[in-house]
């Protein structure tokens, strides 16, 4: 019989009116890491984050509960923490958030005093529940919206590598990738996809070196284009990378270019991309 999130509300003796869904997801909003990364690393910070909204994602709730989940680097909705909640009013000079944007100024964003619950934290970093289709709805009433249980784990661990196929990420979040997979990526060598949101142009790139994949992705994040012509001539952007093939462990240098090529003929990156060679 499936498990639903109203259900351990229920359990715990608070009503799902009194309680606000908050999923955050944005990668550039905090300091630099996801949030994701700010709860799993620093979690004070991240409650400073969290308790910090601009007027238009004003949750509407005085005083209440927050049930406030992270979206992890394989896309799962993880819960953070179970929260009681007490507005306090616009910002003061005393609080201001920083984020990608430069800073919230005071009288610019709502001030939440928030503090953990006993009851259900016991479930943080553990409950996995499935958000819905709704995905900019990052503030939902929970007595509208009963979400699916997906899992409770014994403990919490970072999500599994999804494997090379499915690898996708924002070269913003690769230093905060889990560990497993960054040693996953530099360990491995081939032929990947940058694609840029701005231009929504695309460029095949070969990574050959000792570090692998990761490697060589972290010079387009340490440099902004990595010595390519074309991505230096663009204002810098967050690419989005994947893989398009892995070499075997015997594929030398020229076979991991030869790839490249036949990947650069296949999209036509050359003509329609940010490839100059």
């Amino acid at each position: 019989m499936p498990l639903y999130l109203n259900t351990l509300f229920a359990q715990a003796n608070v009503p799902p009116s009194d309680i606000r869904l908050l999923r955050h997801k944005d990668p550039r909003s905090a300091r630099g890491r996801t949030p994701y990364e700010l709860w799993r690393d620093d979690r004070p910070a991240f409650e400073l984050y969290q308790g910090t909204q601009s007027f238009g994602n004003r949750p509407k709730l005085q005083t209440g509960y927050w049930a406030s989940f992270v979206v992890t680097p394989a896309g799962e909705t993880l819960l953070a923490g179970f929260y009681r909640c007490r507005y306090l009013g616009p910002s003061t000079g005393d609080r201001v958030w920083p984020h990608a944007d430069g800073i919230d100024l005071a009288g610019t964003c709502d001030i939440y005093d928030l503090a953990l619950e006993e009851q259900l934290n016991d479930l943080a970093g553990r409950l996995v529940i499935d958000w819905g289709a709704s995905e900019r709805a990052w503030i939902q009433r929970a007595d509208n919206q009963n979400k699916a249980v997906l899992e409770i784990r014994a403990a919490f661990q970072e999500p599994e590598f999804p494997g090379f196929g499915r690898f996708l990420s924002p070269l913003s979040t690769l230093e905060g990738l889990p560990l497993s997979w960054r040693t996953a990526l530099s360990n491995s060598r081939g032929v990947y996809l940058l694609t840029c949101p701005k231009t929504k142009e695309q460029y095949v790139g070969a990574a050959y070196g000792e570090s692998g994949f990761y490697g060589r992705w972290l010079a387009y994040v340490n440099g902004g284009h990595g010595g390519n012509v074309a991505l230096r001539s663009r204002d810098p952007s967050d690419y989005q990378v994947s893989i398009l093939e892995v070499a075997g462990s015997a594929s030398t240098v020229e076979n991991i270019i030869g790839m490249e090529d036949l990947w650069k003929r296949k999209l036509q990156s050359r003509e329609m991309g940010l490839n100059r060679n």
